[in-house]
């Protein structure tokens, strides 16, 4: 079963994109294919992040209180998605080009095996609006890699390549540019030679519950999203009509 994200400027994550992913897992929990392989028909990546334009215009002009529950019912839902998304009983994997950037990272971190190529960066720069990921990205980071690689990528908020994330263990397979589609497809193809059962005892083995660690995340996210420095930089951020503002951001 495959999906390809196709929503511009970048398959931000917002209502529209959220509830493609939402049919998507239905099809998926229902359907039960043996692999699962999610990748992107934009030129510019993968994913550049939650849509923060569809955010802000959320809240702009209204009190915390009249859109606090609004903003926390958006977030339980991408939590729930991805949630669902990285306790398939499927093999799931995720071809990776280009951008890469906070919730497209934390939807990338969903996957069992992810497959970038050399144009595919890396990045949480949540900090530099005064938050953090709230989709879920530490906690599935840290069970991932040593912390200390967490602390550096989310307290500096610059972009790794493919080949760096490769070396620490972001990514499973790091391939040519233009080669990830054709490398996901053929790691699907393996996974599907194997016993569902076995596939799914090894993943709930595998991935453990992050479930305390998400709430925290989440809670903390909701609270650092409340004040008025963050709504200050998501206006900022609108009026300066990037599409994607973060890729002049240095590369480790």
């Amino acid at each position: 079963m495959e999906l390809c994200l196709v929503q511009p400027p970048l398959n931000e994550i917002g209502s529209t994109t959220l509830e493609l992913l939402e049919r998507f897992v239905d099809a998926a929990e229902r359907e039960r294919p043996r692999a699962v392989l999610v990748y992107s028909g934009l030129a510019g990546g993968f994913c550049a992040g939650a849509d923060l334009r569809e955010l802000y215009a959320a809240i702009s002009g209204r009190l915390p209180e009249e859109w606090r529950g609004d903003l926390a019912a958006f977030v339980d839902r991408v939590h729930s998605v991805m949630n669902r998304l990285d306790a398939l009983p499927s093999t799931t994997v995720a071809a990776i080009h280009g951008v890469c950037f906070g919730g497209g990272f934390e939807l990338a971190l969903t996957f069992d095996v992810l497959i970038a190529d050399a144009s595919a960066r890396f990045c949480f720069p949540e900090l530099r609006l005064g938050i953090i990921p709230g989709f879920g990205g530490i906690p599935r980071l840290s069970r991932d890699v040593p912390n200390a690689v967490v602390r550096d990528l989310i307290l500096t908020g610059r972009s790794i390549g493919a080949k760096r994330a490769a070396a620490l263990g972001v990514v499973s397979q790091f391939v040519s540019r233009g080669e990830a589609l054709a490398v996901a497809r053929s790691t699907a193809q393996q996974a599907v030679l194997f016993e569902p059962a076995a596939v799914a005892s090894a993943k709930a083995f595998m991935k453990p519950s992050l479930c305390d660690q998400l709430a925290d995340e989440k809670r903390r996210f909701l609270e650092l999203f409340e004040r008025p420095q963050v709504v200050a930089a998501l206006r900022s951020f609108v009026e300066r009509g990037d599409n994607m503002p973060y890729l002049a951001l240095p590369e480790a």
